[in-house]
């Protein structure tokens, strides 16, 4: 069995949930509105792979226009909002792109991630996530959904893979 710092060289592609990784798992209602709140340091990794020739999506359950303008703003053009099905998503982002499951590292933290988790190469999991998720997970994030999980589990495969060399692609970014 092949353990997780070694699939970290097999991964090309990432793919997150938004509420719960890429965001604490609240949300502000003001004036009928949904507000969250994302970390700029996950912002900065997602710009950074995306220049990297990393492949990026998000699946999630939620519809907020907001959300997918941020993801938008960071480079991230395969987004799929108001998933009923993630795997179904999955697939199609898998096809688009030619990438096998054992290449995608998938960051989830609630029963609806449960499937994609345990089909992708590598089940990641802030450690917030709920008792079912952690059980599943290759690898648990010692950090918090929303407060830089993402960065967390990118920069470990960037390392890895030989593609954190930072000075010459970071000052292509100007904000998150």
């Amino acid at each position: 069995m092949i353990n997780y710092k070694e699939k970290l060289n097999y991964i090309n592609a990432f793919v997150f949930d938004v509420d719960g990784v890429m965001t604490d798992g609240s949300i502000l209602l003001i004036d009928n509105q949904m507000i969250r709140s994302m970390n700029t340091k996950d912002g900065f990794i997602l710009q950074f792979a995306v220049k990297k020739g990393y492949k990026i999506a998000v699946i999630t359950g939620g519809k907020d226009p907001s959300v997918t303008h941020r993801l938008n703003y960071l480079g991230i053009t395969d987004v799929y909002v108001n998933s009923k099905n993630k795997w179904d998503d999955l697939e199609d982002f898998l096809y688009k792109y030619d990438l096998k499951p054992q290449e995608i590292l998938y960051m989830g933290d609630d029963l609806p991630d449960y499937e994609v988790m345990i089909k992708s190469g590598i089940g990641a999991a802030p450690k917030d996530a709920c008792p079912e998720i952690l059980s599943i997970a290759d690898y648990i994030s010692p950090i918090e959904g929303g407060k830089g999980c993402v960065r967390d589990v990118i920069e470990q495969v960037m390392k890895v893979r030989g593609d954190w060399d930072y000075l010459s692609t970071a000052h292509q970014i100007t904000s998150t």
